[in-house]
């Protein structure tokens, strides 16, 4: 660390206990002491950064709109994901643990060795995932997800290649025909963009309930109202979970009731939700392709005590439309539009309405003459 931030940072330890951009521009004039005017807003920008960012070599990456991801592994190499896949960043930070800790503090979190392992949200909304060692062998290892501040639209999405056209009216159909739809995919997929994608066509009068483990949700939607769980204490009581969550949006007068991630025992309530009149919810799950989405189901189901052929009832019941997003080459793409149905008594299928063309757009499978009667009469079933 410099010696300009460390006077700065002994001048807020000599200061107020709160500590805010204020504090620190404060801290700077006090500690500087005769400096050009850029040089002092250089060291105001880096104390800013060390003291209530991700430090000055992260937190530009950071506020970078183009970013989605930022890694640090324990050699100190850093990688950023700007839409095109990770890569790797010049030169290599030190003290990865100290900074592993400053940020699960910041994120109100404990990070030790009694707990090596730490999840939160940074003051600014940026997601943070903290390992120290021996679970990561190299030395501490952070991974942080930034917030969008807004939706893109599906145009946005159009000009990124993630929808074509034909992607782009049945996201929009959906929407207006208040399907029950599942976004499934790998980690970085894009599931969470396309979610906030359609819901900002939801109708302004419409109340959507969005519940998450961190609020990343960000549609474009005047009434949005947002749950998150609520982790145990250190004497183990007061946690909130997601299937606690889900039940409570029921009796919050919602038009739509949104899941961020489905995989856990909230499957059960989720599946309860939709199949009780609460139409137009949307959910994502991770699966490789939308045919191993009824595989997912099941096992999700298993942890909630629900037997197979329960969750296959429950689920052809109350998702009406499934969607598969997959990256490839650093591109993440709308790829598979597919609908459940019956297989047997007690299981349940995934049948491909619309598949990934070669020239990026969706073509037509086996289950589309379905699907467009669904999207033609204005009633999910």
């Amino acid at each position: 660390m410099s010696t300009g931030l460390t006077a700065v940072r002994q001048a807020l330890l000599d200061g107020p206990a709160d500590v805010g951009p204020a504090e620190v521009s404060r801290a700077v004039r006090r500690s500087a002491g005769l400096r050009p005017d850029g040089a002092l807003l250089d060291l105001d920008r880096q104390a800013r950064a060390e003291m209530l960012g991700a430090g000055p070599t992260l937190q530009p990456l950071l506020d970078d709109p183009a970013v989605s991801d930022v890694v640090v592994n324990g050699d100190g190499s850093v990688w950023v994901d700007r839409g095109g896949g990770l890569t790797l960043q010049p030169g290599r930070l030190r003290e990865t643990r100290a900074l592993a800790t400053r940020l699960a503090a910041a994120a109100g979190q404990r990070l030790d060795d009694a707990a090596p392992i730490a999840e939160g949200r940074l003051p600014d909304g940026t997601r943070l995932h903290a390992m120290l060692p021996p679970l990561c062998a190299e030395g501490a290892a952070i991974s942080l997800r930034t917030m969008r501040t807004r939706a893109f639209d599906p145009t946005e999405l159009q000009a990124s290649g993630m929808l074509g056209s034909r992607g782009a009216q049945v996201l929009e159909r959906l929407i207006q025909v208040r399907a029950n739809v599942l976004v499934s995919g790998a980690t970085g997929a894009g599931k969470t963009t396309l979610v906030a994608s359609a819901l900002s066509l939801v109708a302004p009068g419409e109340r959507i309930i969005c519940i998450e483990e961190a609020a990343e949700l960000v549609p474009a939607h005047p009434h949005v109202v947002h749950l998150q769980v609520r982790r145990p204490n250190v004497q183990g009581a007061g946690e909130v979970t997601l299937p606690d969550l889900v039940r409570t949006a029921m009796r919050m007068r919602p038009d739509r009731i949104v899941l961020g991630e489905c995989r856990g025992a909230e499957v059960r309530d989720v599946l309860g939700a939709l199949n009780t009149g609460h139409d137009g919810g949307w959910a994502t799950i991770h699966a490789n392709t939308a045919r191993d989405v009824p595989a997912r189901l099941i096992a999700l189901g298993a942890l909630a005590g629900m037997p197979p052929g329960a969750v296959a009832v429950q689920a052809r019941s109350a998702i009406h439309a499934v969607l598969h997003l997959v990256r490839r080459q650093g591109r993440r793409m709308l790829a598979e539009v597919a609908v459940l149905r019956p297989d047997g008594a007690e299981d349940v299928a995934c049948d491909l309405a619309l598949t990934l063309g070669p020239d990026g757009d969706l073509i037509e499978a086996s289950a589309w003459p379905g699907l467009a009667r669904t999207l033609d009469s204005g009633e999910p079933r």
